[in-house]
């Protein structure tokens, strides 16, 4: 339908940067916005949490603390799967977003108190993160086809880009002008306006795409994790995609007596196939999906471990011989650690942005998400394995600047893309368990590392390079798997 329609001026202008349709322009730019507001409010939480546990208890602390992520995520999928198997979309993230704004208030009581809260907020952030960025983002698959879905998230994903960046901005600038602690409110803030712009994308996409659908078989009314997945037409269908990708024969869609329709109803709506661990589990393509986010997040938070340690030393020397009149070493230091991330994550997220705005829709329009999905590792063996040789603050920065704005834009959009051709049931509920649990189980083993290493082996941080370039290498094997999956099981939601 879309295209017989005129371009709008925003549909004309999208096309600078992917390939958009008429009347695609007004949802993927309402994403946009949304992701926009999220990644600003973590940003901003992010440098915060920065020198509220390195200057409290150094970059070892910062790295165990991630099990304690890790363990109460054990807790927080089931229930936010049981969740999801319950509740419609929109009263499943209106709920989960008031949990957590209630948190970031009670963190600001407790900091203007002058309680200890860098671990518990350090944890908090942690499942906040992983938990409010894949809920964003099961809901954006939820809105497209696999086709629409691969076109459109370069550029919903420039909004998580250039939210970042702005966080970056403003907490900076905040530090100086309102202190630390108000930035608890301003990301409240910025939570609570994406939760109203999710509110508004969920009726706008109702209308559009389940117009032929009855209230009660629509998302208004069932659970947001059905057994559901949507055809390139547009259409939805009930399916069991391993099923159908081992046998190579996608079933075309049916149309169902009525009957049969109320079976098939039931079957999508409140009754689940399994909690989310299972459903990874039971699938290669998930699990598979799974294995490649333990080993980024492995790789990824050793080198920020590296990167910690050395800033943590150098805030130290610079605190011993910069001190003013009145100060203490730890206010100067916090001041000093503060200020850097602040830089260094601006810039990370700066490049990022412009990455995701003129490469990723290319990258994934000319080479696909079989050679996209290898991308990062290939930069992350490069930069780990030039680290064992030059392992300096300046080097160090670079690095994981080359690595992280290659996280934050194209393999974040890779990833999402992933997820494009699965069921309704494994966007809510499998999803959440990877994009939260898997990712900081890769925290956890990073944490075993650095405490082996530092503890037991005295590593320096040459020998941590070294170890997380090994990671790497088998990083890039699955990630070449992962792509020949993709292609069978997109296959299944071709007709």
């Amino acid at each position: 339908m879309s295209a017989t329609r005129k371009l709008s001026p925003a549909d004309r202008f999208l096309r600078l940067f992917t390939d958009i349709r008429a009347g695609e322009a007004g949802t993927a730019l309402l994403l946009t916005a949304n992701v926009f507001l999220l990644l600003s409010a973590y940003s901003l939480l992010k440098v915060l949490r920065e020198p509220l546990i390195l200057a409290g208890g150094g970059a070892e602390l910062k790295s165990y603390s991630s099990a304690g992520q890790a363990l109460l995520l054990l807790v927080a999928v089931p229930l936010y799967g049981a969740l999801a198997g319950r509740y419609p979309r929109r009263r499943l993230i209106n709920t989960v977003t008031a949990f957590f704004l209630i948190c970031l208030v009670g963190f600001f009581l407790l900091a203007r108190l002058q309680a200890p809260v860098g671990v518990p907020f350090f944890i908090w952030l942690g499942i906040f993160n992983v938990m409010v960025i894949a809920q964003f983002w099961s809901f954006a698959n939820d809105l497209y086809t696999t086709d629409e879905g691969k076109r459109l998230f370069p550029i919903v994903a420039f909004g998580q880009s250039a939210g970042a960046v702005l966080g970056a901005f403003m907490a900076g600038r905040a530090i100086d002008w309102i202190g630390l602690y108000p930035i608890f409110l301003i990301a409240a803030g910025l939570l609570v306006a994406g939760t109203v712009i999710t509110n508004v994308v969920d009726l706008r996409e109702r209308r559009r795409t389940e117009a032929s659908r009855s209230v009660t078989e629509s998302t208004a009314t069932l659970p947001a994790a059905t057994r559901e997945v949507r055809l390139e037409s547009g259409e939805f269908r009930i399916a069991d995609l391993d099923a159908e990708r081992a046998k190579g024969e996608p079933q075309k869609p049916e149309r169902a007596e009525p009957a049969r329709a109320e079976a098939t109803r039931k079957e999508s709506g409140p009754v689940a196939r399994g909690n989310a661990f299972r459903l990874v589990f039971q699938s290669r393509y998930l699990l598979l999906i799974a294995l490649m986010i333990l080993l980024l997040n492995w790789v990824n938070t050793t080198g920020e471990y590296i990167l910690g340690r050395t800033v943590s030393r150098a805030a130290a020397e610079a605190a011993a011989i910069g001190l003013g009149p009145g100060q203490t070493a730890a206010e100067v230091e916090k001041v000093i650690i503060g200020k850097f991330y602040s830089g260094y994550q601006l810039v990370v997220n700066l490049l990022g942005l412009v990455l995701q705005l003129f490469l990723v829709s290319r990258v994934l329009k000319y080479l696909g998400v079989r050679a996209a999905v290898m991308v990062l590792p290939a930069i992350a063996l490069f930069g780990y394995g030039f680290l064992a040789f030059f392992p300096i603050l300046a080097i160090i920065r670079w690095v994981k600047t080359a690595e992280n704005a290659t996280d934050y834009s194209l393999q974040n959009t890779v990833r999402q893309v992933l997820f494009l051709p699965t069921t309704r049931e494994q966007k809510y509920k499998a999803k959440q368990a990877i994009d939260s649990f898997f990712v900081r189980a890769g925290d956890v083993l990073s944490a075993g590392l650095v405490y082996v290493g530092s503890q037991i082996l005295a590593l320096q941080t040459q020998q941590f390079a070294l170890v997380n370039a090994g990671l790497v290498a088998i990083w890039l094997i699955v990630a070449f798997w992962i792509g020949k999956e993709y292609t069978k099981v997109a296959a299944a939601t071709a007709a």
